[in-house]
């Protein structure tokens, strides 16, 4: 099988099914994130192996997303989404509540990807 037919873009790449995708690694990229303490330094198997696939997944689906939605657009809403929810599951898991210039900041970014969303010509919709 030519290269070209294994690493081609598959079928189901639309924009909206790249923000489905989009939506898929930043999950992926969440539980390796939200994994990474609870594996001690890699010296706990579970946590190490949901760390390591996590973000394999997120990288790889994060390849396919930008067939068809614009980088800038992709990695904002990817790490912004990334930074909301990995802050959300630190306050359950870990105890970890934000202070009020965290909180700020977080909203911040939220209104930043929604700005990115509803004003950039840049953006796929």
């Amino acid at each position: 099988m030519p290269a070209s037919a294994r690493f081609g873009p598959p079928h189901f790449c639309t924009p909206m099914n790249g923000y489905l995708l989009l939506a898929l690694a930043i999950v992926a990229e969440v539980i390796a994130t939200s994994s990474l303490k609870a594996s001690q330094g890699f010296t706990r198997l579970v946590p190490s192996v949901l760390v390591v696939t996590g973000y394999v997944a997120a990288f790889y689906l994060l390849m396919l997303v930008m067939r068809t939605v614009p980088v800038g657009i992709a990695y904002a809403i990817w790490s912004g989404a990334g930074i909301v929810l990995v802050s959300l599951i630190a306050v359950v898991l870990y105890r970890q509540v934000p202070d009020l210039a965290a909180c700020v900041g977080i909203g911040l970014i939220i209104g930043g990807v929604a700005v990115i969303q509803l004003f950039s010509k840049m953006s796929a919709h």
